[in-house]
Formats: structure tokens, sequence, C-alpha cells
């Protein structure tokens, strides 16, 4: 099973992305694999070749960008979960000076009404993490609240900080105690230690290319941890994590939980279905898989869970290597969603 898709993989490197590695899993246990490409294929922007390029592993790191917007979604979960806080309060109760109408809810599924994204770098160049926050969680409604849905790194940043004020503990803290702790994931998280088995993303004009630090600019100038981006993980560990979703949520979430997370929250004028910080039925990520739910990242990245047909398929790539606007990641996702469906 995993002869087709080492070749879907090896089809679409280096042209789609230099590195990529997917694993399907059907009913909890592995049923394909495969890794192709080079974690580090280029020393610039400019395409020269790096001297040293060394090979993807099954259990290299890569940058999930948005992927990270599920964890984000589970911890606050959780805390609503211990009464911590309520779903429906308005954030204004933690966030002074907040619009009185954003409530965790409509921040996880784009209703809130607050821009697509915002460079905070260039906006502050000189101020640290603490400043930057403060100012992005200021950031005032542009849109109409409630809907139509706006796709908002924004308001996942700000979902991020509203944990960590109910939670009481810095986001990665809460990430590490409410999710990859109870589940065992060694190699997710924030700011990853072992830069050599990380896969290098876009080479920037005074970063260089970057490696073991996250890609998202705004992440980065907030410091590497934010509710939107910046959690990094192995094939193996994410889809142990898309696992535990598939299974109810334990031990992360209750049952009823899981069920609420993936209901259909009728976020109006969404290309899919969205539930609390998931898409429904994206069709740039299930292919065939028309029920799954998941998400992807700009990275390349992607996690689709379908419980009917009991799989779970992650994609890791590095597409933004050594720039951003490679063609194809979309078809290689579908690629590999249709190779699992032909698993059951």
């Amino acid at each position: 099973m995993s002869d087709r898709l080492e070749a879907i993989l090896a089809d679409a490197v280096p042209r789609v992305c230099p590195a990529a590695v997917a694993l399907v899993a059907v009913d909890g246990a592995v049923a394909a694999s495969a890794a192709a490409g080079e974690l580090v294929r280029y020393a610039g922007a400019d395409g020269t070749l790096a001297a040293e390029r060394p090979a993807a592993r099954i259990d290299s790191v890569f940058d999930l960008a948005s992927v990270s917007k599920l964890f984000t979604t589970v911890v606050l979960l959780s805390l609503a979960e211990e009464g911590l806080l309520d779903l429906d309060e308005p954030v204004a109760g933690r966030l002074p000076g907040a619009d009185p109408r954003l409530t965790p809810r409509r921040l996880l599924t784009h209703t809130a009404g607050l821009p697509a994204g915002r460079r905070i770098d260039r906006e502050l160049p000189e101020a640290g993490p603490g400043e930057r926050m403060a100012a992005m969680v200021r950031t005032p409604v542009l849109h109409p609240v409630g809907g139509p849905y706006l796709y908002s790194d924004v308001g996942l940043i700000v979902a991020g900080r509203v944990a960590e004020l109910a939670g009481g503990a810095p986001l990665d803290a809460l990430v590490r105690a409410r999710v990859t702790g109870v589940l065992g994931l060694p190699d997710t998280g924030y700011r990853p230690a072992e830069r050599e088995r990380v896969a290098a993303t876009e080479c920037k004009p005074g970063r260089g290319c970057v490696r073991g630090e996250v890609h998202d600019e705004t992440a980065y100038a907030l410091g590497g941890v934010a509710g939107h981006a910046g959690v990094f993980a192995t094939a193996g560990d994410l889809l142990a994590f898309g696992e535990a979703l598939r299974r109810g949520g334990g031990p992360m979430l209750r049952r009823e939980t899981v069920a609420e997370m993936l209901r259909d929250q009728g976020a109006e004028g969404a290309p899919f279905r969205h539930g609390l910080g998931v898409r429904i039925g994206d069709p740039g990520i299930t292919g065939p898989l028309t029920g799954a739910y998941g998400h992807s990242g700009f990275t390349g990245t992607s996690l689709v869970v379908d419980p009917v047909r009991r799989l779970t398929v992650v994609l890791l790539t590095n597409a933004v290597h050594p720039v951003r606007g490679r063609d194809g990641i979309r078809d290689l996702r579908n690629a590999v969603a249709a190779q699992a469906a032909g698993l059951t």
C-alpha cells in the first residue's frame, strides 16, 4: 500500500515541494507511509542548491503553520470543559477594550469580523513580543460580526491570548499540558529544539532560509508562540493527534465536546462547513473524503480525519521552500486523500 503513496510523493518532489512525508491510518493502524525529498534543498531564494541536503525521513519535523489552530482550539475547549471560560462569553471580560461582541465561538468560526491578518512586525518594528501582542488583541473589528465567514489569523491570535488568561499559563505551556503531554507527543510543540530534524521553509531577507523557527512572520514577531501558527510536529505525532479526535477526544476532551467541535456552526459564506476551529468537507484537502474534517497550513501541511471511513491522513511538506507561490499543493493533498480512500 505504501508503494503508491511513495510514487505520489516522488512525483511531487521537488516540483511541488522539496520534502514531503505522508501517513495514513485505518482504524488506528498505519496502513501506508512515505517520505521523499530533502529537508534543505536550497541555499537561497534564487534557487541555488544547498551544499548539504539531508533527506526527509518519516520522523522529520515540519512547521505546521495553520494546522496549529487545531491545537489552540483543543486548549480552549478543554478550558471550557473545566468551566474556566464559556464559548459564548464576551472576550472583553478578559481583554479590556476588546469589542464586546467578540466571543471564543466567533473567533473559532472566523465570524468575529476581524481582519484576515496584521503585520505587527512592520507596524511596531522596535517593539517586543509582549507589546506586539497587546496591540494585536486591540485590533479593531472591520467586518460584520456574526458572519459572513472571513478567515482570520488575528482571530485565532486573540483566541490564543484568551486561552492564556483563562488557563493562567502561556499558550505553549497549555498545549503541552492539555494536548501533547496527555497524548505523549514528544516531537510536537513550539520552537523545536532539534533544528537538524526540521524541514526548511522560505528563504527571507534578514532571516536566510528559515529552519527551526516559525515561518509565519506574525507568529515570529510574537516570539514564536501564537494561536494561529507556530506548532511544529512529525507526521506520527500529528497522526496521533488526529486519531485522538477521531476516537472521540480522549484523553484531551470529552466525547460531547468533540461532537460540538465537529458540529456545523453555521458560518455563512465559507466554501465548506465550519465547526469550532475545524473545517468540514474542505475541498482543498479532503479530495473524495467529502465528509472528512481537518485543517491545512500555508507551509504545505494538512490533517484530514474521516470518521465514517475510520481514516486519518497526514501530509507534511515545505512547499514554501525556498519561496512561496508554488503550484500543485492542492492537487498533492487531494491525491494523498484519494489514495487513502482506496485503503478502505
